[in-house]
């Protein structure tokens, strides 16, 4: 017993918790590698010489909103751990907002790509004189099943899909049966509900940034947070689950990666909010204190 006490006391929890952060930050960034290049090769198949600039954004729109994400968690792992109080003050502070501010207008790119793809998935359009898919091999299209997009040529059409009916998927040059449709909207309609999760769960860790600045760690809006964050959690581990069963498995575990990430910024929060508490800086909002003293927590 005094020998495994003695192995726990050798042992620095704290730098063992960030060694775990940084490699979970690490395998985030070989994560976006691979969603540059399924990006890429999305956009091999829904996009040619006349698409627009617009268009190009939509179907990258997964690379761009991994990127907003990753220079979010780095302005919060500034805030929340790496810069001291006494830094965050005047231009600092302008440079770390306008970056987030720019990052937060790339996410919402990200929220109108995702929905004008579910809109554009709505339409049940099927395919003309196509009793089977090597009808179509001489019309540039591709095929498409569970994100798999395949080129439709006279060797690729036997092995596609033994369907007599297709239809359009949106206004790309791609056709899918109908139950690739369906599969097809789900999963748009997954991307926009991920994305809003994301949202919600950093406007709730905002909120408590922008309280402890201000030396409020407790309180009904702290806590009322902490509830939303907990269900948007909940709804990504759903998603997480349910792309699993899909086999995407990129997705389940980097679901997973950036849910780990975030409990990286909760801990740095969590490790601020002590040194709060210890230092006898503690405030709390006025709109939980209901007129008593100030520092005094109504019981």
């Amino acid at each position: 017993m005094n020998g495994l006490q003695s192995v726990a006391s050798k042992l620095d929890l704290h730098k063992i918790q960030q060694t775990i952060k940084w490699i979970v930050y690490a395998l985030l960034i070989v994560n976006w590698g691979f969603y540059i290049a399924e990006d890429w090769n999305r956009a091999l198949h829904t996009l040619d010489g006349s698409s627009t600039l617009g268009e190009w954004a939509r179907e990258f729109a997964t690379s761009i909103d991994e990127s907003a994400w990753f220079i979010l968690l780095f302005m919060l792992e500034l805030e929340t751990y790496i810069l001291e109080d006494e830094v965050m003050t005047g231009w600092v502070t302008k440079v770390i907002h306008t970056v987030r501010l720019v990052c937060f207008l790339m996410i919402l790119h990200t929220v109108y790509a995702f929905t004008v793809t579910v809109i554009q998935y709505e339409p049940t359009v099927p395919v003309e004189a196509a009793a089977t898919l090597c009808d179509l091999s001489d019309d540039g299209l591709s095929y498409v099943y569970n994100l798999e997009y395949t080129e439709i040529t006279d060797e690729s059409c036997v092995s596609l899909s033994d369907a007599h009916q297709f239809y359009r998927v949106g206004t790309d040059p791609v056709v899918a049966t109908h139950e690739g449709l369906r599969l097809e909207r789900q999963l748009a309609w997954g991307d926009l509900v991920e994305v809003i999760m994301w949202l919600v769960i950093i406007a709730a860790i905002e909120m408590v940034v922008r309280l402890q600045e201000r030396n409020i760690t407790e309180g009904r809006a702290i806590s009322t947070g902490n509830r939303i964050k907990f269900a948007a959690y909940l709804v990504l581990f759903g998603l997480a689950a349910w792309w699993g069963y899909l086999s995407h498995w990129l997705y389940t575990w980097d679901t997973f990666l950036w849910i780990a990430g975030f409990a990286a910024i909760e801990m740095n929060i969590n490790e601020w909010r002590a040194e709060i508490e210890e230092s006898g800086l503690t405030t709390y909002a006025s709109s939980d204190t209901h007129d008593t003293e100030p520092g005094v927590w109504p019981t």
